[in-house]
């Protein structure tokens, strides 16, 4: 089965934002294919905003979160892979969901490239 963690995620992010609060999203910044400002890391771990006004470009999907972001004035495009993600819960009150433990397939899925498209025109007769 797919893991439930990145459904999770963003019916979390829903639910948050849908309050009028501001998004967090908890990173353990040690994993493999994280890229997150290193200077922001605490103990492994790091806390982004990740609410509208904070970023741009905000992508959550079955294999990653990304978006591009300021972190001192210096932007950076930012990458958590799925497995990454440990919590979701609004600034304001703390409310949200720890994410439980699951095993991820390391390989993320890869994307079907979409047939080439016919050149030109085809013309028919019409009689």
């Amino acid at each position: 089965m797919l893991p439930k963690r990145s459904y999770l995620l963003n019916a979390a992010y829903s639910w948050v934002a849908d309050n009028d609060m501001t998004p967090y999203l908890l990173v353990d910044a040690e994993q493999e294919g994280v890229v997150v400002p290193t200077e922001f890391i605490n103990d492994g771990q790091i806390v982004l905003n990740i609410s509208m006004s904070a970023v741009r470009h905000l992508i959550m999907d079955k294999d990653a979160v990304s978006f591009e972001a300021r972190f001192s004035g210096r932007p950076m495009q930012v990458y958590v892979p799925i497995s990454a993600a440990l919590a979701l819960y609004a600034k304001e009150n703390g409310d949200g969901l720890v994410f439980p433990e699951e095993d991820f397939d390391l390989e993320p899925t890869p994307t079907p490239t979409p047939p080439e498209p016919k050149k030109g025109f085809q013309l028919k007769v019409v009689k």
